[in-house]
């Protein structure tokens, strides 16, 4: 096995390792950062939904009630509100959805899901909890939810959603008296879920690794080339020339002329030994004939 193909024998299995090295860590980087940019994006998400609601209930409730209507206005519910800004929000990204789903709510679009069901029932065996985080399967793809319960703090809601009788009549005209009544003080009745598409961070992921590896290979492939390229240079072609040149000498193939391989390296010293050695060799030689003449 010659000097050159056990260098290239160590090169590759050194790159081997080392690319299966760096796309292990770098993989895990991205893949925690495409998941931290989901998150980010679904809590942007909720805190719009969030803002909404409060903007609806600080000024576009007390405008409202000014109006002399005995019709119900879904628009002072912040609720309403808020689901209609995501569905609009919607038009241009369908993957991503605002829920404020209810186990027995006043509009029926707002009834929650099977999968929206278990969050509300989880909310309700941990009532310490704040919010709950997970992933979902979906028809394009992996999805992020975050999610947070809706408890009944203020009393003021019982009014609308305790007793069908005492319930405004014009909520009773649009919504009838079957849905959204019974609620409780401090009961969770329903959660509040935003829904991140994880397919395009992980998508963009998946190309930031391609290229990164790729790069990674190139870097590889073009030093190797150089590192084989001076091995030949400096090492293996000397190192071959002098084991011709000895070669030649110990077979007695006439004269040899000496190498001419210069530099200060260990080939050099090498190179300029074997000289040496040829001449006291041709020395010997030489007096070794004339003695016997």
């Amino acid at each position: 096995m010659s000097l050159r193909l056990k260098f290239n024998l160590i090169l590759i299995a050194t790159t081997v390792v080392g690319l299966l090295a760096a796309g292990l860590v770098s993989w895990q980087i991205l893949q925690r950062d495409a998941r931290a940019t989901v998150q980010r994006s679904a809590e942007m998400l909720l805190g719009g939904a969030l803002s909404v609601r409060k903007y609806t209930v600080d000024e576009i409730r007390p405008l409202l009630r000014q109006l002399d209507s005995a019709e119900f206005l879904p628009q002072t519910v912040p609720a309403y509100a808020a689901s209609q800004v995501i569905h609009n929000l919607q038009r241009n990204y369908p993957e991503y959805s605002y829920k404020e789903a209810a186990l027995n709510p006043t509009n029926p679009a707002n009834r929650a899901a099977d999968w929206e069901a278990d969050i509300i029932e989880w909310f309700r065996s941990h009532p310490d909890d704040k919010e709950l985080s997970g992933e979902r399967a979906t028809a394009t793809g992996s999805a992020l939810y975050i999610s947070r319960p809706i408890r009944i703090t203020n009393p003021k809601c019982l009014t609308c959603h305790g007793d069908p009788a005492a319930a405004p009549a014009a909520m009773k005209a649009r919504y009838g008296t079957t849905n959204g009544f019974g609620w409780k003080l401090n009961e969770v009745i329903g959660a509040q879920v935003v829904s991140v598409p994880q397919t395009v961070q992980e998508a963009a992921a998946w190309r930031q690794f391609l290229v990164f590896m790729g790069s990674l290979l190139a870097i590889f492939l073009v030093v190797g080339l150089v590192l084989n390229i001076l091995l030949y240079r400096f090492v293996t072609r000397p190192v071959a020339l002098i084991a011709e040149r000895a070669e030649a000498i110990s077979t007695g193939s006439g004269s040899v002329e000496e190498l001419d391989i210069g530099g200060n390296d260990e080939i050099g010293s090498l190179a300029r030994s074997f000289n040496r050695m040829q001449r006291s060799l041709n020395n010997a030689v030489k007096l070794l004939n004339e003695s016997m003449q």
